[in-house]
């Protein structure tokens, strides 16, 4: 991940509907939900919860696939290790007292949360 790829995924990611639709989706695991539940569940206008979705999938930080008329998304695991990697890289200059459990969260033994 660079600068510009960190700054998209973080521009993103700072809108009150977008940080609640992605965290959502993070703990919906790799199943994902579709866009009308989304919208739904966070009592959002679907019209408007596109626009959201559409900005978080730029930003790589969430993909979406069709299951017959409807489109599900879900986070990407991958992206968000590499996005909380990249912030983290240089903690504290890597001293585990100080930023031990920031580092671990972000390795790629990180799993998501089952709900």
């Amino acid at each position: 991940m660079n600068d510009d790829q960190a700054v998209a995924s973080l521009s993103a990611l700072a809108h009150v509907d977008r940080l609640a639709a992605f965290r959502l989706m993070v703990k919906a695991g790799p199943e994902g939900l579709p866009s009308g539940e989304i919208a739904e569940r966070l009592a959002i206008p679907p019209t408007r919860m596109s626009f959201h979705l559409a900005t978080l999938e730029r930003s790589g930080l969430v993909a979406s696939r069709r299951d017959g008329r409807r489109v599900l998304y879900a986070a990407s695991y991958n992206d968000m290790r590499k996005l909380l990697s990249f912030i983290t890289e240089d903690c504290c200059g890597g001293d585990a007292a100080f930023c031990g459990d920031l580092v671990s969260l972000a390795s790629p033994s990180c799993s998501p949360a089952r709900s």
